[in-house]
C-alpha cells in the first residue's frame, strides 16, 4: 500500500485540520513536519521562533499519539525528503493545508507540487483560513471569508490510522538551535506553544482578559493583557482564524444570553465586535501577500522605487535597532519588544514609521529586524504593514508618528517610559517624552545629562517631520503613482470604501 503524507506546516493542531481529517477518513497516515536549513537560516528567522515551534510541535506530537499515530520529524530539503520516502515506501498523496508565507515558502510549495505532478503523486491543499488561493477579484473576498468562517469547525478525527507495520520511518529528535546553526536565543518566548496554550489564551481573553480590549488596545501598558495575545498561536497554526471567529461569537451569543439574568458589562459587545473585525483584518492582510508573494521585498507600488533605498543611514538603523534614539518612546518600545517579543499594533505602527520617516529607511532592512523580534511574525500581515507604514503603497493613509504625542497619548504619567528607559527615572513628566528639552541645570538636578546619560535625538523632529511629508507627498502626487495607486486599490485595497471616495477624501 502506497503512503499517504499529511505535511503539517504552519498548521501545527488536529482540529479543524482539514488535511489531517481527509487523509484519516482515507486511510493510513505518516505525519510529517520537516526542518527545512532554507527557512531556518532566512533572516526573518530567529531562534526564539525555532523554540515557539518546538514546543508546539511537542504538543502535536502527544496529542497524535493519543489519536493512534506519531509525528515524525526530518530536516533536509524539500521536495528532497518527499523524493527519498518515494523511493522507499512509494506516496500515494500529499495532504497540507494552502500556506501563505515568505518567499522562500513560496518557492518550496512550487517545487514540491511541481515534484508530485512529475511523479504523478496526487498533492491535495485544503484552506486554512480566510484567504483564498487564486482569487479572481477582490470585491469576492470579503463574502468568502464570511462564508467560511459560518462553516462549522472541522473536528479532530477519532483516530489517525498510522502506516503499516512495514513503513518504519524514523524521526530525529527537536531540533536545537545550535543545530540549526543559529545563535544563542536572546530571551525564551513569553508564551508557551502549543494546541492546550492556544486554546487557554484564546479562553482567558473571551472571559475576563477582554472586557476593554476596545478601549486598552492603544497603549502599551494595557494592551499586553487586555489584547487577546492569540498571534502567535495563529501564526504558527495551533489555532485556526475559524475557530477563533466561533469562539467569540459563541461567547457573544452567552452574554447577550446572560442579560436577562444578571447585568453585563456593554464594554464587552465593543470588545467582541472589535475582536472580530481584527481577525478578518488579520486574513485580509496576508491576501495581499497571497496575491503578491513579492511584497516581501518589492514596493508594492513602483512609483516609490528608489525614494529611500540609496540613502539609507546604517548608523541611524543601528541607533534605532537598539533603543537609543533620543526619542524615549521609541526607544521604550524597541527595548520593550527586545525583552518580551510582543508590542502592541499601534507601537508597532510607530516604530516603523519613525525608521521610515525621520530616519528615512528604506523600510525592507527594518521590516526583517522586526521579523526577528516578534513572536508572533506573520509574513503577509508585516509587510504590508512594514510598506502601508512607509507609505509606499500609494492607497493608505500617510501617518507620520510624533513620539511626543505618542507618549502623551498612551502613556501619560510616564510608566512605560520609566519602566523601560530607565535612565530617565528622574526626569519629571512634563520633559520625559523630550528630555532634550531641559537645561543644563535641569538635566544637572533631576540626574539625567543629554548626550552622556541618555543619547540626543539623533535626528530633529520638527524638520526630519517636515522633509518627510514634503518627499512622500511629492512622490505620492505624480502621475505615475496616482496611476499605480489605481491598479494597486484594484488588487489589494479594502472595499469598504469606493477608489472615488478615497480619492475625493485625499484630495
Amino acid at each position: 500500500m502506497a503512503l499517504q503524507i499529511v505535511w503539517f506546516r504552519r498548521d501545527l493542531r488536529t482540529t479543524d485540520h482539514a488535511a489531517l481529517a481527509t487523509a484519516a477518513s482515507r486511510g493510513p497516515c505518516l505525519c510529517l513536519f520537516v526542518y527545512e536549513p532554507e527557512m531556518l537560516q532566512a533572516p526573518d528567522f530567529d531562534p526564539i521562533h525555532l523554540e515557539f515551534l518546538n514546543q508546539s510541535l511537542t504538543s502535536l506530537d502527544l496529542r497524535l499519539q493519543q489519536l493512534g499515530n506519531r509525528l515524525v520529524l526530518k530536516t533536509g530539503r524539500l521536495p528532497d525528503i518527499f523524493a527519498e520516502l518515494h523511493r522507499e515506501f512509494g506516496i500515494s498523496a500529499i495532504y497540507g493545508h494552502e500556506e501563505t508565507g515568505n518567499w522562500i515558502s513560496y518557492q518550496r510549495d512550487r517545487r514540491v507540487r511541481a515534484w508530485a505532478r512529475a511523479n504523478g503523486i496526487a498533492c491535495h491543499e485544503f484552506p486554512s483560513n480566510g484567504v483564498v488561493r487564486r482569487l479572481a477579484s477582490r470585491d469576492d473576498w470579503s463574502a468568502i471569508w464570511k462564508q467560511r468562517m459560518r462553516q462549522p469547525v472541522i473536528p479532530e478525527p477519532a483516530t489517525v490510522p498510522p502506516p503499516p507495520p512495514h513503513v518504519q520511518v524514523p524521526s530525529i529528535p527537536l531540533l536545537t538551535w545550535q543545530q540549526a546553526g543559529l545563535h544563542a536565543p536572546r530571551i525564551s518566548p513569553p508564551q508557551t506553544g502549543g494546541r492546550h496554550a492556544a486554546t487557554d489564551c484564546l479562553h482567558s481573553f473571551l472571559n475576563s482578559r477582554g472586557l476593554n480590549y476596545r478601549s486598552e488596545m492603544s497603549s502599551p501598558l494595557t494592551a499586553a493583557e487586555s489584547c487577546s495575545r492569540i498571534s502567535p498561536y495563529l501564526s504558527f497554526g495551533c489555532l485556526s482564524v475559524r475557530e477563533a471567529v466561533q469562539a467569540g461569537r459563541q461567547r457573544l451569543l452567552q452574554l447577550r444570553g446572560s442579560q436577562q439574568q444578571t447585568h453585563v458589562d456593554p464594554a464587552w459587545f465593543q470588545s467582541l465586535a472589535s475582536f472580530e473585525s481584527r481577525l478578518a483584518w488579520h486574513c485580509h492582510f496576508i491576501q495581499k501577500l497571497e496575491d503578491e508573494p513579492t511584497i516581501e521585498f518589492r514596493n508594492v507600488n513602483s512609483a516609490f522605487n528608489g525614494l529611500r533605498e540609496n540613502e539609507f543611514r546604517p548608523d541611524l538603523f543601528e541607533a534605532w535597532q537598539q533603543g537609543v534614539t533620543g526619542y524615549p518612546m521609541v526607544d521604550a518600545c524597541m527595548r520593550s519588544l527586545q525583552a518580551g517579543a510582543w508590542i502592541n499594533f499601534r507601537m508597532r505602527a510607530m516604530l516603523m514609521s519613525f525608521a521610515a520617516y525621520h530616519l528615512w529607511l528604506h523600510w525592507r532592512q527594518p521590516a526583517l529586524h522586526l521579523a526577528q523580534l516578534f513572536l508572533d511574525y506573520e509574513p503577509g500581515i508585516h509587510y504590508c504593514q512594514c510598506q502601508m507604514q512607509s507609505g509606499v503603497t500609494g492607497i493608505n493613509a500617510i501617518r507620520i508618528y510624533s513620539p511626543a504625542r505618542q507618549a502623551a497619548d498612551q502613556d501619560p504619567r510616564g510608566d512605560f517610559i520609566r519602566q523601560w528607559v530607565p535612565e530617565l527615572e528622574g526626569v519629571p513628566d512634563e520633559y520625559l517624552a523630550e528630555p532634550h528639552r531641559m537645561s543644563r541645570l535641569q538635566q544637572d538636578l533631576f540626574g539625567c545629562r543629554i548626550g552622556r546619560d541618555y543619547p540626543a535625538p539623533i535626528v530633529h523632529h520638527e524638520t526630519a517631520f517636515k522633509t518627510a511629508q514634503q518627499r512622500i507627498f511629492a512622490a505620492r502626487d505624480s502621475a505615475f503613482a496616482r496611476h499605480n495607486a489605481r491598479k494597486v486599490y484594484e488588487k489589494h485595497g479594502s472595499r469598504k470604501r469606493t477608489m472615488e471616495q478615497r480619492t475625493r477624501n485625499e484630495g
